[in-house]
């Protein structure tokens, strides 16, 4: 999704585990597991940001294999998710971080483009969104709202 309008292929990324069990230096249980991603979630941590802090402070690599469940499972059974994932919300603040360098910068014809290649991403992960129930489907994305958000 996020190469789509692009000509380059940019593979750089970090590697998943290939295991896809529990591995052995891990002390902690499930439940501690558990309390640490609704602990940071609380704090107001995304999920791509609490598995990250896993992964680098607490050398969790991977929690589906340890816990059976993914790190957004958690938070739903913890009533912690919130209303729009978080890929869509960042693309929608990509779109208004680009509108307001616009509003600034009026020349500036090639990134009118590059908004419009936003727009068409958030459109379409919308009506992916809406289908799998995800979001409401009178939720619509509108340029002048999302600016006030």
């Amino acid at each position: 999704m996020g190469r789509l309008h692009t000509h380059n292929h940019g593979k750089s990324h970090s590697i998943r585990p290939i295991d896809l069990k529990k591995p052995d230096w891990i002390k902690q249980s499930s439940t501690e597991i558990e309390e640490m991603i609704v602990k940071y979630a609380k704090e107001g941590m995304t999920t791509s940001q609490i598995g990250i802090k896993l992964r680098d402070q607490h050398a969790i690599p991977l929690v589906k294999p340890i816990i059976n469940k993914t790190i957004s499972q958690v938070l739903k059974e913890n009533k912690l998710v919130s209303e729009i994932p978080e890929d869509l919300n960042n693309i929608v603040l990509k779109a208004v971080n680009l509108q307001k360098h616009l509003k600034d910068n009026k020349g500036d014809s090639r990134n009118v483009r590059s908004l419009e290649l936003i727009e068409a991403k958030v459109h379409r992960l919308s009506t992916h969104y809406k289908k799998e129930g995800i979001l409401p489907k009178k939720w619509k994305y509108k340029s002048v709202v999302a600016q006030l958000e």
